[in-house]
């Protein structure tokens, strides 16, 4: 076969995968209804929001997904797995809906429909040594972060940072601050505070926020009867009491977006 030939037929090739995967749908809400199951996905790493006790999945966004999917009239089918591939298995139909405190970006939203906010937060920076708390002091420091996340992309876009390290869970950048093979460790702000609270005698220092985001589930790119059917029962759940009961047992606090 001739180098042209070959280029067609990969050519070829590429469009029917293009094709079968133009075929693909997501359920839609009726569907999802029809079944009576919802599957959902998280990464069960990111505490308080979303990690395991012993066997057992539990968080804030765990209870506030169990309870938006209760008003839905629905049960929910757990899954949990790394960070990275959450909104990659959204668009293999791998399941209906992902929560794991994803911040809403113009990037993310280009493969994805983003629901309503259901919290707001934003990357801090976190140190042993007191004179790292700004962005500014970042200069020259080693930083770890979680891969596949936006703490990642807005570290690398600080002037000076000596070297990002990423790692596959937020836990593994903490362990990396507390052993010294990092400098800092930027992280959510509640992931942060909870850190401190669980090891006060770690030495470690909450300094500055570097950016603000507002937090938010996912569904296929599209998939409108779902996001919709979502934010109404999150709405409901926002209404009538049962989030600022969840926040307060996991924060302390109303944690919405204001």
């Amino acid at each position: 076969m001739t180098t042209i030939g070959m280029i067609a037929r990969r050519a070829l090739c590429a469009l029917a995968v293009l094709g079968l995967a133009a075929l693909a749908q997501a359920r839609s809400f009726d569907e999802i209804k029809k079944d009576g199951t919802i599957r959902i996905a998280t990464e069960g790493q990111f505490s308080p929001f979303n990690y395991f006790q012993g066997s057992k999945l539990t968080g804030f966004e765990i209870d506030l997904a169990d309870a938006v999917v209760a008003k839905m009239g629905l049960k929910t089918d757990w899954k949990a797995l790394s960070f990275d591939a959450l909104l990659a298995g959204l668009r293999q139909d791998r399941w209906d809906l992902v929560i794991a405190s994803h911040g809403i970006t113009e990037e993310r939203s280009k493969a994805v429909t983003f629901a309503d906010p259901h919290y707001c937060s934003g990357g801090m920076v976190v140190a042993k040594d007191p004179a790292i708390r700004t962005a500014k002091d970042l200069a020259g420091k080693v930083v770890a972060v979680q891969t596949g996340t936006t703490y990642l992309d807005n570290v690398k876009q600080v002037a000076g940072v000596k070297e990002v390290k990423n790692f596959p869970g937020d836990n593994d950048a903490r362990s990396a601050l507390m052993t010294g093979r990092v400098d800092a460790w930027v992280t959510d702000r509640f992931v942060a505070l909870n850190s401190l609270a669980a090891n006060p005698s770690g030495g470690m220092k909450i300094g500055d926020f570097l950016f603000v985001e507002r937090i938010a589930a996912a569904v296929t790119k599209g998939n409108t009867s779902l996001v919709g059917e979502w934010n109404k029962a999150l709405a409901a759940v926002m209404t009538d009491g049962t989030y600022q009961k969840l926040s307060t047992k996991w924060f302390n606090e109303d944690i919405r977006c204001k």
